[in-house]
């Protein structure tokens, strides 16, 4: 009797968008679960320094453009959906790389979270409030934390690709 074999490939994109998948599920989870029990301003109390709290975001990072007059929610869900289309072309050149990869997944993973909310509800749900004192750092979300965890991999996936070319 035959043996089959599965060889492994290591430059698929799959289990990159997989972990996107997984990524955006939580994303979309909380956000749900936000939504379901709590009221536009209610906040927990967690700790001295963290809060779980509901808030809107009509801009983009950091509100930015919160207070244009609409326009920027299709300018911003054009923008999340290039770049996810951008990202699943880069995963499929590269997604042998592994850091490479790992961080563009979380980055899409991110991107398509909030265009999801964009859609849906015309604003991104926000809910994670890190504080000191009367001083909040702004509300943010699982995608946005995935986008940034991206964005620290690809800083560091630069500088080893620097460190091997010297």
């Amino acid at each position: 009797m035959a043996k089959t074999t599965f060889k492994k490939n290591s430059n698929s994109m799959l289990p990159w968008l997989g972990l996107a998948l997984i990524l955006l599920i939580a994303d979309q989870f909380t956000k749900v679960l936000i939504l379901g029990y709590y009221q536009l301003g209610d906040a927990t109390y967690v700790t001295s320094f963290f809060n779980v709290v509901r808030f809107h975001n009509v801009g983009a990072a950091f509100s930015f453009l919160a207070s244009a007059s609409g326009w920027q929610r299709w300018f911003f869900t054009a923008i999340g959906v290039a770049a996810a289309l951008f990202i699943v072309w880069m995963l499929k050149s590269h997604a042998g790389q592994k850091l490479f990869s790992f961080a563009m997944a979380c980055i899409l993973a991110g991107a398509v979270g909030n265009v999801v909310d964009r859609i849906l509800h015309s604003y991104v749900v926000d809910f994670l409030d890190f504080h000191y004192a009367n001083w909040h750092f702004p509300a943010f979300n699982l995608a946005d934390s995935a986008i940034t965890l991206g964005a620290i991999c690809l800083v560091l996936d630069e500088l080893r690709r620097v460190r091997r070319a010297k």
